[in-house]
């Protein structure tokens, strides 16, 4: 389980987080949702401690993240950035196993969790000796989703891992992430601006703008039920090409 409690923080007198308390359920996604500067980066950069906080604490599994605790913490904490961020000089394994060498982990070891992170990921082994230059977009995606993966850590934090692919890849790894998410069994807290995304992966979505959280619930609650105006706005702004022609023809048929 993951607990904020009220934490602030701003960047050159600009408040990006506004007293925001949360807990983050264990063993369950939640995805965090919110349109581009409301602060849904930065949530997630505080609960990895890659940012300190203004003001508030955070606990993970009951230990309070802190300086002295940061680093112990960390290391059962699978962090994927924006477009994945793998090193250009190292191939597919030397990313994924970067931090389980550095902890000392001996060679026999590595390659048996590198042959079940291929497995999980469907990620072909012929791969892992290339470099990140000479894969698809994907399957750098599943790298940085292996190398996360790599120390079997309980929770696991994405920062709008599928932003940057086209929407054939990005359907296909969507489809994965959520099985895998399912067979982990892992506390997931997943970023996405995109509001289909998020209603695919959440079992409970938080709506965040200018640094606060609007709403938490299920997909339904914010469709049916929306606490602020700017809810069913943002989903609104939203709809795919296909729901407005069903829409169109509900309206024919209607007439």
């Amino acid at each position: 389980m993951i607990r904020l409690e009220n934490i602030s923080k701003s960047f050159n007198g600009t408040r990006a987080l506004k007293n925001l308390s949360l807990i983050v359920p264990s063993g369950r996604t939640t995805v965090i949702i919110g349109p581009s500067g409301c602060g849904k980066s930065t949530l997630i950069r505080v609960i990895v401690g890659l940012i300190k906080p203004d003001s508030g604490t955070i606990h993970i599994n009951d230990n309070l993240l802190d300086r002295s605790s940061v680093r112990e913490l960390r290391r059962n904490i699978g962090y994927v950035i924006q477009e994945g961020g793998l090193f250009p000089h190292l191939t597919a394994a030397g990313n994924i196993s970067l931090m389980a060498k550095y902890l000392g982990w001996k060679n026999e070891k590595i390659r048996d969790r590198l042959r079940e992170l291929c497995e999980l990921t469907k990620f072909p082994r012929d791969g892992l000796s290339r470099y990140p230059v000479q894969l698809s977009g994907g399957q750098n995606q599943r790298v940085s989703l292996m190398r996360a993966l790599m120390l079997d850590p309980d929770t696991l934090l994405l920062d709008e891992p599928l932003g940057a692919l086209d929407p054939l890849i990005r359907y296909e790894l969507q489809t994965d992430l959520k099985e895998i998410f399912r067979s982990l069994k892992s506390t997931v807290l997943l970023v996405t601006h995109d509001i289909g995304e998020a209603a695919f992966f959440g079992d409970t979505i938080l709506m965040v703008r200018d640094g606060e959280i609007l709403q938490k619930g299920t997909i339904q609650d914010l469709v049916k039920h929306p606490a602020d105006p700017f809810v069913s706005h943002f989903i609104m702004t939203q709809r795919s090409p296909m729901e407005f022609l069903e829409s169109s023809e509900n309206e024919k048929i209607a007439e």
